[in-house]
């Protein structure tokens, strides 16, 4: 493949300022933003395909799965409109149907669907059931499901790993998801009321609980529910949970597996559950960004620094081993027993956007392409009815894909990730458009001071040719800031050694 430099061709209609992504604009008071995935259109042969499939097979069939798997019945039972027993292993079953609603939202705000749309709101009207009065929401909790005892103990928010604030996090992800994309509030009022009842739960006064959130994702939701709602206490929230981690209070043991083994300001080794720790450094950076905490972002530049030059498999993956789905000590990267778990995957490429969000330095989204192309979509068949939990990276065979899983968060989990991929693909800062990723598209960019529809033409991945095409709305002059992958030169991964070509200074 020729260097991505040589084989660029843009045509361009207006007057330009090229430039690469490398600048850091932490403490730029114009933030960098997502352009909304519903402005970008994919249009090529690689992933418009499967964004298609992931939105007639794999939302359908990951529904279906839910309705044979007991996930909604134990909604309707925690409402009073059933009886029956708790069905499903797992305290944090809840969130299954959490993730494929905000994953069939996005489908529907980028295509509308009436009979899907029609089957969320029945869905939604069985979660709004379950909510117990004063907001509480996990149904193996309220339907007292006592073969899942030694996970949440015998009343609510007794047990820090019971993964109650997990299904809540889930739970105003797909919320802040459905609302955008419907208009409707019947499920952002469910998450609010949740909400409401976790900052009043928990917190620094005495007479609250002081503990973090166990396994993280509530700080990313929180972080969302303040965008929306424009509420400071739900950010004040999500800080309080970060700022927790490490403290032991409440008699509360710390725990690498957890990454609350101490202070994040003071860890500098990714370490734990893989997932747990993309989820986690991922509502840190929401927390820095912002509160504008330069102290936090830069502990998990550290963290960083530690996963992707000793802890990063060529593929994207993080996470090596089966035992604790984590990591194990630096370099340890073995390609048969490698676990590399979708879920951990995604989680990756969450961290590595909001890293670039908040410095604009395109090593984030080199990290972010390497775990997209790779280690996430490796996770689910073309088909898009079966799914990788683990990924390792040879097989003597007998690894194959499965329509569901007991533990059935990496199915859940690929619905809501695949319907959001074209939001990676670009990124404003005032003035100034990013072009993250080549991916044939047609798409809707608003600048500062300009409106620009930009159009790529490109085979990639199987080729580097890629033409752009720019149109503002009228004459102007902005920044057009092109990503060079790192891999086109001589760095398989930026600023890292843990991986060379065998051939350096390879001819373009």
């Amino acid at each position: 493949m020729k260097s991505m430099l040589q084989k660029l061709v843009l045509a361009i209609g207006v007057v330009v300022a090229f430039s690469s992504c490398h600048s850091t604009s932490y403490h730029s008071d114009e933030p960098i933003v997502e352009v909304p995935f519903t402005e970008v259109h994919v249009t090529d042969h690689f992933w418009a395909p499967r964004i298609e499939v992931n939105r007639t097979v794999s939302i359908p069939s990951a529904f279906r799965q839910c309705e044979a798997n007991g996930r909604f019945d134990n909604f309707a039972l925690a409402g009073g409109l059933i009886k029956g027993e708790h069905k499903g292993d797992f305290p944090f079953d809840d969130t299954d149907p959490y993730k494929i609603i905000e994953g069939a939202s996005y489908s529907l705000a980028v295509k509308y669907d009436p009979n899907l749309d029609a089957y969320l709101d029945s869905v939604i009207t069985l979660i709004g059931a379950a909510q117990e009065p004063d907001g509480y929401l996990t149904t193996c909790v309220t339907n007292k499901c006592e073969r899942l005892n030694r996970w949440w103990g015998t009343h609510r928010w007794e047990k820090l790993n019971s993964h109650e604030l997990y299904n809540s996090g889930h739970l105003y992800e797909a919320a802040v998801a459905h609302y955008q994309a419907t208009g409707k509030r019947s499920l952002l009022d469910v998450a609010i009321k949740n909400a409401d009842l976790v900052c009043k739960d928990f917190g620094p006064d005495e007479r609250q609980k002081h503990v973090p959130s166990g396994h993280p994702i509530i700080e990313m939701g929180l972080a969302k529910l303040y965008k929306v709602t424009e509420d400071r206490k739900y950010l004040d929230m999500a800080k309080y949970f970060v700022e927790e981690t490490g403290r032991g209070t409440d008699g509360h043991r710390l725990n690498a597996y957890s990454q609350d083994h101490m202070p994040i300001l003071q860890q500098e080794e990714i370490v734990g559950h893989a997932v747990r720790a993309g989820y986690l450094y991922s509502g840190v950076a929401d927390v820095a960004a912002l509160t504008k905490d330069t102290a936090y972002f830069h502990a998990i530049c550290r963290i960083w620094d530690n996963m992707a030059t000793k802890k990063l498999y060529i593929t994207g993956g993080i996470g090596s081993r089966a035992q604790g789905e984590g990591f194990g000590p630096e370099y340890e990267l073995h390609n048969h027993s490698a676990y590399c778990e979708t879920c951990a995957s995604i989680a990756n490429v969450y961290w590595n956007q909001r890293m670039f969000l908040a410095t604009g330095d395109a090593k984030y989204v080199d990290v972010l392409e390497r775990a997209l192309y790779n280690g996430v979509i490796s996770g689910v068949s073309l088909s898009g009815d079966k799914f990788f939990y683990d990924n390792p990276l040879e097989s003597m065979g007998q690894h194959e894909r499965a329509p569901w899983f007991g533990c059935a968060c990496c199915p859940g989990n690929v619905t809501r990730f695949m319907a959001s991929v074209p939001k990676y693909m670009y990124a404003t800062q005032g003035n100034s458009l990013y072009v993250n990723l080549y991916v044939g598209s047609e798409s809707r960019v608003a600048l500062a001071n300009d409106t620009v529809t930009l159009v790529q033409n490109t085979e990639y991945p199987w080729d580097g040719l890629v033409k752009l095409t720019v149109s503002p709305r009228k004459a102007s002059s902005f920044s057009l800031k092109l990503r060079i992958p790192s891999w086109t030169g001589n760095e398989p991964v930026p600023g890292s050694d843990l991986y060379t070509y065998i051939k350096r200074d390879r001819e373009p």
